[in-house]
């Protein structure tokens, strides 16, 4: 199978809260409930999901699920396309490979491919944007998601993050 590239190639950080300082008495407090008491017998793990970026300007982000990715164009893309006058989107339920294309956008420029960065199935899609299109302008890494994949996340390893993308994209406009 040929390889497809998009036209759209061409075209937040948490802040740690600082700790607070505790009174002497309020140590040995703490120190002697910890020494006891029952050990509390449950963890927090918090994942902190960044978005990913492709090098044809799709970003894609892992839900709180763990398995569900939001898919869209970045803002960068979006200000390349200029007015979106059109958005083909891909059918729910679709079965879908990395690197397939799985809809459009057409604008008053151009058109081009919407290319997935991950393999899963297509399980809900912005149908928003097929009435409003221009919202994909608005809010390109917001409101104007395309689609949600559930898949695996195997694909998503190669993928760039923030810092990458900016530097990319910085890079791509110097050329």
């Amino acid at each position: 199978m040929a390889t497809r590239t998009s036209l759209l190639r061409t075209a937040c950080r948490a802040h740690a809260a600082a700790p607070q300082s505790i009174s002497r008495s309020a140590f040995v407090t703490a120190q002697w409930r910890r020494q006891n008491q029952a050990p509390r017998m449950f963890s927090v793990a918090a994942k902190v999901q960044e978005k990913k970026y492709t090098k044809d300007h799709e970003w894609i982000e892992l839900g709180e699920d763990g398995k569900t990715y939001t898919l869209g164009i970045t803002s960068y893309a979006a200000s390349a396309l200029g007015d979106v006058i059109y958005i083909e989107l891909p059918s729910s339920g679709l079965e879908i490979g990395a690197g397939d294309a799985i809809g459009a956008v057409e604008s008053v420029k151009s058109a081009s491919d919407i290319l997935t960065p991950v393999s899963g199935t297509v399980v809900a899609t912005n149908e928003v944007l097929e009435e409003k299109p221009k919202v994909l302008n608005d809010s390109p890494e917001g409101d104007g998601w395309i689609c949600r994949i559930e898949g695996d996340g195997t694909d998503v390893e190669g993928l760039m993050g923030v810092g990458e993308y900016k530097a990319f994209t910085e890079e791509e406009e110097a050329h």
